[in-house]
């Protein structure tokens, strides 16, 4: 069955460690290498949501533009840019998610997909680079 899909871009600029607080230094190097380093690094992030869903007949729309570029950039931007992802957004705070391109891309399908819970859009993919030449693809069914 046909499906017509919109994707929006977002950029943020953030900073992050991949740790697990239960094992060494060591461990942790041995198993994320640089991107261990107690000092964290950063990335300018390019993220691609991807929405599908029916057109209105009224608009041509899928998805009303404003709404979801307030939404990408409540869920997306406001939480991630210029932060440290490891402290100060709590979900990947030390214990809990390691913020790899997989769990960010999964993470933000997740937020964004119950923001626009009350409209016909549906979250099909996101897709998040680290850089041109790291990137990682989250996608769920329409």
């Amino acid at each position: 069955m046909p499906r017509t899909s919109l994707t929006r871009r977002v950029t943020f600029a953030a900073a992050h460690r991949y740790r697990r607080p239960d094992w060494s230094d060591q461990e942790n190097a041995d198993i994320f290498g640089a991107c261990a380093h107690p000092n964290f690094h950063g990335h300018t992030y390019v993220c691609d949501v991807t929405v599908a869903g029916p057109v209105d007949e009224e608009t041509g729309f899928l998805v009303d533009l404003g709404f979801l570029d307030q939404v990408l950039q409540r869920e997306v931007r406001d939480r991630f840019d210029h932060r440290n992802i490891n402290l100060d957004v709590p979900e990947f705070a030390d214990g809990r998610m390691i913020p790899t391109g997989e769990n960010l891309a999964r993470f933000i399908c997740e937020r964004v997909q119950a923001a626009l819970a009350h409209t016909t859009a549906r979250v099909i993919r996101v897709h998040l680079a680290e850089d041109a030449t790291l990137s990682s693809s989250y996608e769920v069914d329409a």
